[in-house]
């Protein structure tokens, strides 16, 4: 299976940011793709926490340099890599220095979401699918971890549509209790919209809570795993009506097994 490439693309990584449900679970489903000898590469946001000294992260010049427009503004991109010691995992940090150089992830100190995680996540999106592309690496299975990757599937399957990269990539979103407070800045549609994304198909987000960002996701993914044990029942019931294959929540120990059947036999299934 050397010749299958598995993209994760997650909001936290472990050992970059502490052991969450989303940084444990992004960081084991890339080992165990390793394992079972799929070529991986991993795509996080360079959050200004991150202490680079210690990681050894470094730029890499190639494929840094362009300029992503987000609202009709020019955004430097930055690229950023390191290496998980002792997985042959190599991860790629999507950074700016206006938009994540903070020391925070998604809220101040008094818990209050950033006025510009719209932006941000925008940002997320096409920096990390132009990137992919700058290194010409077609991926045959898409995974998604954490909110700031919600808009992934529908710029792939609209703004990037046309693009041969991405035509046979299977898309699959995990969904997470990692929920906020609040929606996201009302200018968001208005920002999308800005790519020529129809915003007929933008009706889920006209608020963007937690909960629509995750039933835009589902929307335009292929494929649904359940990260966590918790997710709303609102949530559940959207999947179902849409019919969308998924997989139940397993527990950390059962993930090993688990996601070795789904990338050696129901990976080969849906891409069928």
């Amino acid at each position: 299976m050397m010749d299958k490439k598995v993209l994760i693309i997650s909001s936290e990584v472990m050992p970059y940011l502490p052991e969450s449900e989303i940084s444990f679970r992004a960081f084991e489903s890339a080992k165990i793709a390793n394992a079972n000898d799929l070529q991986t590469r991993v795509f996080m946001p360079r959050f200004g926490v991150i202490n680079e000294r210690r990681h050894q992260l470094h730029e890499v010049i190639r494929l840094s340099g362009v300029n992503l427009i987000i609202d009709d503004i020019d955004v430097p991109l930055v690229i950023k890599v390191a290496s998980i010691p002792k997985e042959r995992m190599q991860v790629y940090f999507i950074d700016n220095d206006d938009l994540f150089k903070r020391k925070a992830i998604f809220t101040d100190d008094k818990g209050k979401l950033f006025e510009d995680n719209d932006e941000r996540m925008i940002f997320f999106t096409k920096g990390v699918i132009s990137t992919v592309k700058k290194l010409n690496w077609a991926p045959d299975i898409i995974m998604l971890h954490g909110w700031i990757s919600s808009l992934i599937p529908l710029y792939l399957k609209t703004y990037f549509k046309t693009d041969a990269l991405f035509k046979d990539s299977v898309v699959v979103t995990s969904l997470y209790n990692d929920t906020f407070k609040g929606e996201l800045s009302k200018t968001l549609i208005k920002k999308i919209t800005f790519d020529n994304i129809e915003e007929e198909k933008l009706t889920n987000i006209r608020k963007s809570t937690f909960s629509n960002l995750q039933k835009i996701a589902v929307d335009y993914s292929d494929f649904i795993i359940y990260g966590s044990d918790n997710i709303s029942k609102e949530i559940k019931e959207y999947v179902s009506t849409h019919e969308k294959p998924s997989m139940e929540y397993h527990a950390p120990e059962d993930m090993e097994k688990v996601y070795s059947e789904f990338f050696q036999q129901e990976f080969i299934n849906i891409s069928n």
